[in-house]
C-alpha cells in the first residue's frame, strides 16, 4: 500500500515539478520548458528570476530578515510613501497575504463607523460571484457556498447582492450598513470586469449614506491591467483598498491602502501582524515597484494587451466550438470555453503553456507584465495548438 502523503488534502494538484524559472519560462526538474501564463496567479508580475528584484532580496538577507513592528523598519516608511504618492491612499497596512489584507480592510471600515459613533454598522455589502480569500471572515465576504461548507455558522455582516445591480445594492443598504467591497474586475468569478458606469454608481451611493467604498484589487491591481491599479480606468477611487499578489512578485507581501479619514479609527493596539512588513518583504516589494514604475512600463503592458485581444479574437472567430468569449483587461485575460473548461486547460497544458482555471466555464490567462509581444504570439500559438486538439478530439468523439 502506498505512503500516505503528509501534505492536507486540500490542492488538487496538477503533476508538474518545476526547478527554475527565468522570466516568463518554467523549467521542470527533468528540464521540459513551459510558458507560464498563470503567473501563481497573477503573483510574479515581473517574472521569474528578475535580477534587479533578486539582487535586493539577497542584500538585504545579509542584513536582516526580521524585527517585528515593536520597532521602526526604514523599509516600511520608504514603501508606504511611494504607494500613496502614486494612489488615492494617506495610509497603508502591511500584511502577509491578499487574505491578511482584506481582513484589514474590513476592520477598517467597521472601526471607521464605530469611531463615528455607529457601532451598528458593521455590515459589509458584497456581490455574487466574488472571492476574497479563505479566512472565515473573507469566505463569508466572498459568499460562495463551496467554500463555506463545513466551516459552522457563516461569519455575520455580509450581504450579498448581484454583480452590477445598482438597484439591488440601494435596497440591501440599512441603518447597519458601514461600506461595499467590490473587486473592480471579479478574478476567481471568471474574470468579470465591472463597468465604469457601476463603479461611479457605488461611489456616489456611498457618498450620498455615509459608507466606505472597499476595493479587492490583490488580483488586478499594481499594473496587471495596465493601469498602476484597475480602479483608475474608471476614474473612481475608493475609501480602502486591499493589494497584494503581485506587489511581491513572488514574495508574500500584501498591503490594505486607505484615506487618512477612513483609517482614523485604526489606533495603536487596534490591528497588528508579527510578519507584516518585515525587512525582506520590505526590500522586495520595493523593488518590484521600481519595476512597475518604470517610465513605460504599464504602456508595454498595454501594448502587449493589444497583442493578446487580436490573436485570442482570431481564436474565437476561428474556433467557436471551444473558445465562446474572450474578456478581461491588460494582461488580466479570460477565455470562457465552449466545452468544460477542464478540458481544455488540459489541452493547454499538454502544448506546455500554463494557465488557470476561474469561475464561469473560464480559463485566465495571468502572464507576467514583462511578457513580450514574441512571448505573447508564442502563447497564442500554443493555445491554438490546444484548441486543435480539442476539436480533434470532439470530432472522434462523435464520429
Amino acid at each position: 500500500m502506498a505512503e500516505a502523503a503528509p501534505l492536507y488534502d486540500t490542492y488538487s494538484r496538477a503533476p508538474l515539478r518545476f526547478e527554475r524559472g527565468e522570466g516568463v519560462w518554467l523549467i521542470t526538474e527533468t528540464g521540459e520548458r513551459y510558458l507560464d501564463f498563470g503567473a501563481g496567479v497573477a503573483v510574479t508580475s515581473v517574472g521569474h528570476g528578475h535580477p534587479h528584484v533578486v539582487g535586493a532580496l539577497k542584500a538585504q538577507a545579509d542584513k536582516v530578515w526580521h524585527l517585528s513592528n515593536i520597532y521602526e523598519i526604514p523599509g516600511q516608511e520608504t514603501f508606504a510613501k511611494r504607494l500613496t504618492q502614486a494612489t488615492f491612499a494617506d495610509k497603508v497596512f502591511f500584511t502577509n497575504s491578499g487574505a491578511e489584507a482584506l481582513e484589514c480592510a474590513i476592520k477598517t471600515a467597521r472601526r471607521y463607523q464605530f469611531s463615528k459613533g455607529h457601532p451598528e454598522r458593521f455590515h459589509i455589502i458584497t456581490f455574487e460571484g466574488a472571492f476574497h480569500g479563505r479566512t472565515l471572515a473573507t469566505i463569508a465576504a466572498g459568499g460562495q457556498e463551496k467554500y463555506l461548507e463545513g466551516f459552522g455558522p457563516k461569519a455575520p455582516g455580509f450581504d450579498q447582492v448581484t454583480f452590477g445591480d445598482v438597484e439591488a445594492v440601494k435596497a440591501a443598504i440599512t441603518a447597519e450598513t458601514a461600506a461595499i467591497l467590490i473587486e473592480p474586475v471579479q478574478g476567481e468569478g471568471g474574470i468579470r470586469p465591472a463597468t465604469t458606469e457601476f463603479m461611479k454608481a457605488l461611489r456616489q451611493i456611498c457618498d450620498d449614506n455615509g459608507l466606505l467604498l472597499i476595493l479587492d484589487e490583490v488580483q488586478s491591481g499594481v499594473g496587471r491591467t495596465g493601469k498602476l491599479f484597475a480602479h483608475e480606468w474608471s476614474g473612481v477611487t475608493p475609501d480602502i483598498m486591499a493589494v497584494a499578489k503581485g506587489i511581491g512578485g513572488g514574495f508574500p507581501l500584501g498591503a490594505c491602502l486607505a484615506t487618512a479619514e477612513a483609517a482614523s479609527g485604526m489606533k495603536a493596539g487596534t490591528h497588528g501582524s508579527t510578519y507584516g512588513g518585515n525587512p525582506l518583504a520590505m526590500a522586495v516589494g520595493n523593488a518590484v515597484l521600481d519595476v512597475i514604475l518604470e517610465d513605460g512600463f504599464l504602456q508595454h503592458v498595454r501594448d502587449v494587451s493589444l497583442v493578446f485581444r487580436q490573436g485570442l479574437a482570431s481564436l474565437k472567430d476561428r474556433y467557436p466550438d471551444v473558445i465562446e468569449d474572450v474578456r478581461g483587461e491588460g494582461l488580466m485575460l479570460g477565455v470562457k470555453a465552449a466545452v468544460p473548461s477542464s478540458e481544455l486547460l488540459q489541452a493547454i497544458r499538454a502544448a506546455q503553456l500554463l494557465a488557470i482555471p476561474a469561475g464561469d466555464n473560464v480559463i485566465r490567462l495571468l502572464p507576467p507584465l514583462v511578457v513580450t509581444a514574441d512571448e505573447a504570439r508564442e502563447g497564442l500559438a500554443r493555445l491554438e495548438r490546444a484548441a486543435e486538439s480539442v476539436r480533434a478530439s470532439k470530432i472522434k468523439k462523435t464520429a
